[in-house]
């Protein structure tokens, strides 16, 4: 009964990072060349992706594994922003916070993870990565922090992370591991598993558990367009931890009923990062769009001054 308690619990990190069909994209953001993003904070409202080669005595030989991101030099500002949603929402979930970002001056990608395994979500990851160019700041939504704590180990183009009520493994780890460190959360009761191995979260649970402060008519639409995560996600261990020497971010939800406050809080002081309280629910990037945008504008310029 534990376990399963467990496993639901993990499921909450799966971060329901967003509002897939409600929030309204926002005009396009300025290209890589533009000028370095604006200072001032975006408006209070919601808004709304290798090649194989084969090896020969005289060619390069390529991967058939999804390509890593280039070994560019990480000078100049940080204006490239990608974004790594959880469980049971895909990247559309962040789009109060793209449009955001966009309005700022940031080219921005919101990956969307298959939730199929970590090793997928992980490629998927690193397909968008391989098309950044210049820095990178990389951002994970709960389920997602493990995501971009695998991904950042080997990501030469990534010069810092930001972790959105998160899980940030040790080497080794997997997310069962790190939610193992704290009792069991009310969101936990809401989840349950398919039998094709698939967690799923209860409809009629989902917006006094995970979303409380986003209004019922977006969180209805989030229950109903929900993407289940495998749960045998949940213990698969990270093979490499990226925040171990890259700079780091932690916004911190402080009415979270999926992830403990007080285990995002001891994640954060683990992985040495910044805390950056948020009055929140779990759905942080859907509730308070503008804040979450805010705290990745002022790391993104954080790095910029120290490269």
């Amino acid at each position: 009964m534990l376990r399963e308690r467990l496993l639901c619990g993990a499921v909450l990190c799966l971060c329901f990072a967003g509002a897939t069909a409600l929030a309204q994209t926002a005009p396009a953001a300025a290209a890589a060349s533009a000028p370095a993003p604006a200072t001032e904070p975006a408006a209070n409202e919601s808004a709304s992706p290798p090649t194989a080669e084969a090896s020969a005595p005289s060619a390069p030989a390529v991967s058939s594994t999804p390509s890593k991101p280039p070994a560019a030099p990480l000078t100049g500002p940080v204006r490239n922003i990608v974004l790594v949603h959880g469980a049971f929402v895909d990247g559309s979930s962040w789009n109060g916070v793209v449009a955001k970002l966009q309005r700022k001056g940031y080219h921005v990608s919101s990956v969307q993870n298959p939730l199929t395994s970590l090793a997928d979500d992980v490629a998927a990851t690193r397909r968008v990565l391989a098309r950044e160019s210049g820095p990178v700041l990389l951002v994970g939504h709960s389920w997602g922090g493990v995501v971009i704590t695998e991904v950042a180990a080997n990501a030469p183009n990534v010069a810092g992370l930001v972790y959105v009520a998160a899980l940030a493994p040790e080497l080794h780890q997997s997310a069962m591991d790190v939610m193992k460190q704290a009792a069991p959360m009310p969101a936990g009761d809401s989840i349950s598993t398919d039998s094709n191995g698939f967690l799923w979260l209860d409809r009629a649970h989902y917006r006094a558990d995970l979303a409380a402060d986003v209004p019922e008519t977006v969180t209805r639409v989030l229950a109903a367009a929900q993407v289940p995560i495998a749960a045998k996600a949940f213990n698969e261990p990270v093979d490499q931890v990226g925040w171990k020497d890259k700079p780091s971010w932690y916004l911190l939800t402080t009415k979270d009923r999926a992830v403990s406050p007080a285990l995002q809080k001891a994640i954060a002081e683990r992985i040495g990062a910044k805390i950056v309280p948020v009055a929140s629910s779990h759905l942080a990037p859907v509730a308070h769009a503008s804040a979450v945008a805010d705290a990745i504008d002022r790391a993104a310029r954080e790095l910029s001054r120290q490269q």
